[in-house]
């Protein structure tokens, strides 16, 4: 499937025009009716009309492609991670087309769909784009990923390599801005047989879009190759053609290996003349590789590399070789003076159980307790059974416990570098859980009760917390642990509601701050609306209009949990939203016709307001309005308006109680005439 890495150089101009068509075959993923409604994937040729068939053979087109010949990026990051089966790899591909290159991509998308209803008409549509989606990975699995590898002593040139090829099932694809949604120049697609809310955009607006590849869902690779013999335990080259790359980042993850490093690397230029002859020249300009290992100990190796159009059609490749041999001198790493203290206290959740593990410290904390120029992790002996610490990718210290009750344990650990070379001293600390806790919410609902119960792991220790939500926080509260169990009521004033946490920090001389967020599954329920009905000069809750068929009502509508509050009003039989709001205040004319038309004719009007909050809770108020022409001069308007119904209330707070209590007394001293 894929060649050697120089494979599909030379065709890119003869076949530009061609991979241009194909652009954008790369995109997404799902199928669309101007697609689908005339082209079959699983057809062949002859059942294609005579209209879809040009550029169609999507593998055949993409054969020996690759990236650069689908579109000229402005920059583009490529990620490759290889499996720990040295036979599999995961590549991401972000790819970045900016200004006037962003209306040729447009462009060129719009002309492959010549023929077709909407295509070719100088405007990019989302019919057009959805229906490249499920060409995409076809198209990508046939292209070369101009990566090679190949185990022995170094290689330059283009031997038999083992060559990375693209697995179509993993590919997953997606994109940014293409058809941009809400543009000033946007449109509805003009074109018969248009999908429902079908826009389309004209190729030549210049907006930046993006091109994304990455693993798709449920996939464990989306790039093969064979295996290396000896799974990289020997000295291997990786190759990479990087013609035509105009500004590129490469990233290389490889399976963590003790020992591997890189040992050298070219780049090399190579010009073909007219007559045959080839000339190399080692390239000086391009910045070298950058090796370094991730605290886990796995390699990494980035590379950026250019190419300048006018250079075309010099070809231009990348060699890196690899060994596990240990280098001829190697310095031992040292712990440095931001290193926990031998005696450090290191704390850990109280909810980890038997057999589970968890992060105790950050990765930006660790990454300052020793210095080694290849990378160090830690080498960790614990006195307990079934305890076991390391550091992930991002350094952070991960412990685990299996198949241990110990709740802590001593541990002596040392620095170690890539080639085995430890540290002369070590550092001993403890592990294990400072405090246990729990959290309830408060009989009132408007604070979490937290309590915090030390384990006699440290003596004494300060405790911070409140309650939290992604977007919002309520007041800090602390206390001082010593012995005994300790509660702090953490208020939710603030909060919507909803889930809510506890985050905090315990500190004390003898151990690492601690930074917890605890989820105990609390959640802050939602109060009541409060709805007030306002009177009028002469007492009354309702003033007529001097036709006699409307009256209006005002008033007042509140959440105390700061939310929106929906409004709607029921009288004889419909129901209307058609209020009027500024600030808190709410204003509506009532037309009474429907209520005239009933048989008998209804002549006093009981009415239902409604007011929903966005959590759903619900206050219900009815409103007596009696007939313009009664002559009830009664001053009693205490049943004029009742809140009858709330619905939604896990817990209501003393705050809602308050507030409604107040607008109950507000509400007794109006009158009713009947």
């Amino acid at each position: 499937m894929a060649g050697h890495p120089t494979h599909g150089v030379t065709r890119f101009l003869t076949r530009n025009s061609t991979a241009f068509g194909l652009i954008l075959l790369m995109i997404l993923m799902s199928s669309s009716p101007l697609f689908t409604a005339q082209v079959s994937l699983d057809s062949s040729e002859e059942q294609l009309p005579a209209e879809g068939r040009q550029g169609l053979d999507i593998a055949g087109e993409c054969e020996g492609l690759k990236f650069e010949d689908l579109f000229d990026y402005d920059f583009a990051d490529f990620v490759i991670n290889v499996g720990d089966d040295w036979a599999t790899a995961e590549m991401d591909a972000t790819a970045f087309v900016n200004g006037s290159k962003s209306s040729i991509v447009r462009d060129n998308l719009d002309g492959l769909f010549e023929g077709l209803s909407g295509g070719d008409n100088d405007f990019i549509s989302t019919d057009e784009r959805d229906a490249v989606r499920a060409i995409g990975p076809k198209c990508i699995g046939a292209m070369d990923t101009r990566i090679g590898v190949r185990e022995g002593i170094p290689h330059r040139g283009s031997p038999d390599w083992n060559n990375l090829s693209f697995v179509e099932d993993g590919i997953g694809l997606d994109e940014i801005d293409l058809v941009p949604a809400n543009h000033p120049n946007e449109r509805s697609c003009q074109n018969i047989g248009a999908a429902s809310g079908c826009k389309e955009v004209p190729v030549t607006i210049n907006d930046d879009l993006q091109i994304m590849m990455f693993l798709a869902e449920d996939e464990t690779n989306n790039v093969e190759f064979d295996q290396l013999p000896n799974s990289g335990d020997s000295n291997f080259t990786l190759s990479l053609n990087v013609t035509n790359m105009s500004y590129a980042k490469l990233e290389l993850n490889f399976p963590l290996k003790q020992g591997l490093r890189m040992a050298n690397y070219s780049i090399q230029d190579t010009t073909t003349e007219t007559n045959g002859s080839r000339t190399v020249v080692e390239n000086t300009v391009l910045a070298a590789p950058e090796a370094l290992y991730l605290p886990d100990g796995r390699l990494r190796v980035n590379q950026v590399v250019t190419y300048e159009a006018s250079e075309y059609p010099i070809l231009r490749e990348l060699f890196i070789d690899f060994t596990t041999m240990e280098p001829e001198t190697n310095e031992v790493p040292e712990w440095s003076s931001n290193a926990p203290a031998d005696g450090t206290v290191i704390p850990m959740l109280d909810s980890m159980s038997t057999g589970g593990q968890m992060i105790t410290v950050t990765g930006d904390i660790t990454e300052n307790w020793a210095t080694d120029e290849s990378g160090w992790s830690l080498d960790c002996t614990f006195a307990e059974s079934g305890w076991s610490a390391s550091l992930d990718g991002d350094g952070n210290l991960i412990v685990s416990n299996q198949n241990s009750q110990a709740t802590s344990s001593d541990a002596e650990c040392y620095v170690v570098d890539p080639f085995s070379a430890a540290s002369i001293d070590s550092r001993n600390w403890t592990f294990g859980h400072v405090f246990t806790s729990s959290a309830a919410l408060s009989e009132t609902g408007d604070s979490i009760e937290f309590t915090i119960t030390p384990t006699g792991l440290v003596s004494e220790m300060s405790i911070s917390a409140h309650a939290h939500q992604d977007s919002a926080m309520g007041q800090m509260r602390t206390a001082t642990l010593a012995s005994a169990a300790s509660t702090l009521s953490l208020p939710l004033e603030g909060l919507a509601p909803g889930m809510v946490m506890v985050m905090g920090q315990a500190q004390s001389s003898s151990m690492l701050d601690y930074n917890f967020m605890l989820n105990y599954g609390l959640e802050k329920a939602s109060l009541p609306p409060v709805i007030e009905v306002n009177e009028n000069l002469d007492g009354l809750n309702a003033t007529w209009n001097a036709n006699g068929l409307t009256f209006s009502l005002q008033g007042d509508v509140l959440d105390p949990d700061g939310e929106d509050v929906t409004l709607s009003l029921r009288l004889c039989g419909y129901t209307t939203n058609d209020f009027l709001r500024v600030g808190s205040g709410w204003e509506i004319d009532v037309n009474i016709v429907t209520c005239a038309a009933q048989n008998p004719p209804v002549t006093s009007y009981d009415i239902l307001l409604t007011a929903t909050d966005e959590s759903g809770s619900i206050t219900t108020l009815s409103v007596y309005v009696p007939s313009q022409d009664s002559n009830d001069g009664s001053s009693d308007n205490s049943e004029n308006v009742q809140v009858i119904e709330e619905e939604g209330l896990p817990a209501i707070s003393m705050v809602a109680t308050l507030s409604i209590t107040l607008l109950g007394a507000a509400f007794a001293s109006r009158t009713r005439r009947d």
